[in-house]
């Protein structure tokens, strides 16, 4: 009967490791990236969780007459922000999972 000890050990790890992988996600909601673009026309600033948080749009960035532009600067600035908030979740949880790739968690 030792490889219940075992078994039971490993799910005394993997209930921990669940437990502080939930206290990481809950931490990211407070944890900001920002990003750019067009050299800083528009900013973002997204949490750690994913969320867009915030957008500056700098006055020279508004072209009434071109409003592309804006836009193209916007979703690029946006893309950015929730690339970082996403390297930055990626990095905490893996603190957690000890850099293993499980599924579903990532």
């Amino acid at each position: 009967m030792a490889g219940l000890g075992n078994f039971s050990d490993l799910m005394k790890q993997a209930q921990k490791m669940q437990r502080d992988m939930g206290k990481v996600q809950e931490e990211l909601k407070d944890r900001y990236v920002e990003a750019q673009a067009g050299e800083g026309a528009v900013k973002v600033v997204c949490s750690g969780a994913g969320e867009l948080v915030k957008i500056e749009i700098g006055k020279d960035a508004v072209d009434p007459s071109d409003l592309s532009i804006l836009e193209d600067l916007v979703v690029a600035a946006v893309n950015a922000g929730l690339k970082k908030a996403e390297e930055l979740r990626h990095a905490e949880l893996a603190k957690v999972t000890g850099g293993m790739n499980l599924p579903g968690m990532f």
